[in-house]
């Protein structure tokens, strides 16, 4: 939703109520974890209200642990956190889960895959950061795809279910290449609303 259009957010959620999208992402930056500032649960709060999508909600912020609760009021489905970001991350996964939602643990493009050896079996996704997170509009870093390939091999080693998304940079070509390399789930901000047809990008985007 970062990319999405804030004085006429409404018919941008109409789109995607409409759209084969199957989630919302939602970007939550404090200008502390990130070097830039988003949006807040007021906004957030209203577009739970309207939007029909789960929500991945991704928080980029410090101390995300303190806004658990406030993300399950929402209704999120998902709740992504930085590895960077949780000094006890186990812990942090789990009280996600404990309250209602799905754990996502997202990396930052110079952090390794092998930070998750130890908990990817109690993760249900892992976000792989395919620019430096903080502003949309970005150029994909090509070296995503490797750290998806050894994520994927990862997860099939110890024998998990968790889904693989990436965020950053994602178009038609990109799209195809992360998926590929064993990508479940793209995140596409920009290359959507600045489309002139982005119901029409949506489908593209899912028919890779």
């Amino acid at each position: 939703m970062l990319a999405a259009n804030f004085l006429n957010l409404q018919a941008d959620l109409e789109m995607i109520n409409r759209s084969d999208a199957d989630w919302l992402h939602l970007d939550v930056m404090d200008g502390v974890f990130v070097p830039n500032i988003s949006f807040g649960f007021p906004v957030l709060k209203q577009v739970a209200s309207y939007c029909k999508k789960p929500l991945d909600v991704h928080l980029m912020i410090e101390n995300p642990d303190k806004f658990i609760r406030e993300v399950s009021g929402l209704g999120a489905m998902m709740m992504n956190v930085h590895q960077e970001a949780c000094l006890h991350l186990h812990r942090t996964i789990q009280q996600i889960k404990e309250a209602g939602m799905k754990a996502g643990v997202t990396l930052n493009p110079a952090t390794p895959v092998s930070m998750l050896k130890d908990i990817i079996r109690d993760v249900d996704m892992v976000l792989l950061m395919s620019v430096n997170p903080g502003f949309g509009g970005q150029k994909f870093i090509p070296h995503t795809l490797e750290k998806v390939r050894e994520l994927r091999n990862l997860i099939e080693q110890v024998g998990s279910e968790t889904l693989i998304e990436v965020d950053g940079g994602v178009n038609l070509e990109t799209g195809k290449q992360l998926r590929e390399a064993g990508a479940d789930v793209l995140v596409a901000g920009s290359f959507v609303f600045k489309s002139a047809h982005p119901e029409e990008t949506i489908l593209q985007l899912k028919n890779l």
